[in-house]
């Protein structure tokens, strides 16, 4: 495809995205697919010559199209949400045009500089303490296999032990595992009855593991648990990390957006006695995915972990330069920090706060209307935006009736195709997950949402 041939195929296809972005709110959620069908209609081997590009894009609208869950639907209410925005899918389209190579100074100057300004943005933005500095992993669970990693490398010899709540990301244990301390090292603490940890159980399990020759590494605290955005005690588990001299990571993953709004940065108090802390901008921040900011304490303890210098890569910047593929574990990397740039400065702090403050006002409407009906129960705080609930008929008392019960409600509710839910466990108890987050969500979208829980309650009843 030559320059002219590219240029008048972009324009049509962003005319196409432009309209779609204007538009996603009236396509079904989630298609009407089994698996492999989509697959069944794709060729079984590649052309042997190049196709022309109308024929592809044809071929993208009506075999892939609809076979897509669109995220970022007004009605997308599922896990969390995974956020884009005009500026950062223009920012995206300059990043493929570029097609850089990020990974040292030398080989992107200003992809390097931009990353540390935009990092530095971030941290002021969350009113970080000093001594950070930060770096644009791809996910939270890299960043989480990071800080794991550089806990493992600071920690004395012997057999290192890890420490995090029950209610804590499944990526911790997927790092446990590929950092080498083995499940069997994992310590899950106990929670209170708001699903964060209790910090006087991990001073114990702690205290108990050195008594018993164990080398405790790393506790992962939460700030925002994924089935409740429960916010694990920073203070007090700071406190225990200092004194039993352990490496403590703060996971807020999809939260710690939320600090940005000054009235909910107290979540973050005691984030001061972390060594390594991250969250998403990928979530909640417009930022498409993947764009994490993975931020650390000590650098050279990071560098330690994960420096490698062949000759091929050396070059006579390495003295006064940050080499980012040094911070993390991929050598590659892509130019993140454009479309972060882009998002910050389109939107500004006040329009991202806004838009925070207005997802999480819709949660807690939604939470109120829960409350409000005598046949529906909360099942955890909702301060961040996601309502963890269950419908409960009277007379029913039964735990795993009110589990089929809720899930098949739930189905109910998905089958509409108009809005998407998901669920969770909650103190073994099946749950139903309101996320609100996503961009163009409004009160409209929140109220159908309540609606169409109500009448699949109504059809679930009637059926039962």
């Amino acid at each position: 495809m030559q320059p002219e041939e590219f240029r008048h195929r972009a324009h049509a296809l962003v005319d196409w995205m432009a309209d779609y972005l204007r538009d996603v709110g009236s396509l079904p959620v989630t298609p009407a697919v089994h698996p492999g069908e989509i697959r069944d209609r794709l060729p079984v081997a590649a052309p042997d010559r190049g196709e022309p590009f109308p024929r592809i894009f044809d071929d993208f609208r009506h075999l892939i199209l609809p076979g897509m869950t669109h995220w970022n639907h007004p009605g997308w209410f599922g896990y969390f949400p995974a956020n884009n925005s005009p500026p950062s899918i223009l920012a995206e389209m300059l990043t493929a045009t570029l097609g850089a190579q990020c990974m040292s100074w030398a080989t992107s100057p200003a992809a390097t500089e931009l990353e540390q300004t935009t990092m530095a943005w971030l941290a002021g933005m969350l009113r970080l303490p000093p001594g950070f500095t930060g770096v644009i992993q791809d996910t939270a669970s890299t960043a989480t296999l990071t800080a794991l990693l550089s806990a493992r490398e600071c920690a004395a010899e012997g057999t290192r032990t890890v420490y995090a709540s029950e209610e804590a990301h499944s990526s911790v244990d997927k790092g446990v595992k590929l950092a080498g301390y083995g499940l069997e090292q994992l310590r899950r603490i106990p929670t209170d009855t708001n699903f964060a940890m209790n910090p006087a159980a991990l001073d114990r399990q702690l205290t108990d593991d050195r008594r018993a020759g164990l080398v405790p590494a790393c506790v992962v605290a939460t700030v925002g648990t994924t089935s409740s955005t429960a916010i694990d005690p920073l203070p007090a588990i700071g406190e225990i990390c200092r004194r039993h001299g352990v490496w403590l990571h703060v996971d807020a993953a999809y939260a710690g957006t939320a600090a940005i709004v000054p009235e909910l940065r107290a979540m973050l108090d005691g984030v001061e006695h972390a060594d390594s802390f991250v969250f998403n901008p990928h979530k909640w921040m417009l930022v498409n995915f993947d764009c994490t900011a993975y931020f650390v304490r000590d650098v050279p303890a990071l560098l330690r972990t994960f420096q490698i210098t062949p000759e091929y890569l050396r070059t006579s910047a390495d003295d006064g330069a940050v080499n980012f593929r040094d911070w993390g574990i991929p050598l590659g990397r892509r130019f993140r920090a454009l479309k972060l740039w882009f998002v910050i400065r389109s939107y500004g702090l006040e329009g991202l706060r806004e838009m925070v403050r207005r997802h999480v006002a819709l949660g807690t409407a939604f939470a109120g209307w829960v409350e409000a009906d005598p046949e529906f129960e909360l099942l955890a705080p909702a301060p961040l935006g996601l309502v963890v609930f269950r419908h409960r008929p009277a007379g029913m008392t039964d735990a795993a009736a009110l589990d089929a019960h809720n899930a098949a409600l739930l189905a109910r509710v998905n089958a509409t195709r108009r809005v998407h839910l998901t669920h969770t466990r909650l103190g073994g108890r099946y749950a139903i997950r309101l996320a609100v987050g996503q961009r163009c969500t409004g009160a409209a979208e929140v109220a159908l949402a309540w609606d169409i829980v109500r009448e699949a309650r109504n059809q679930v009843v009637a059926g039962s």
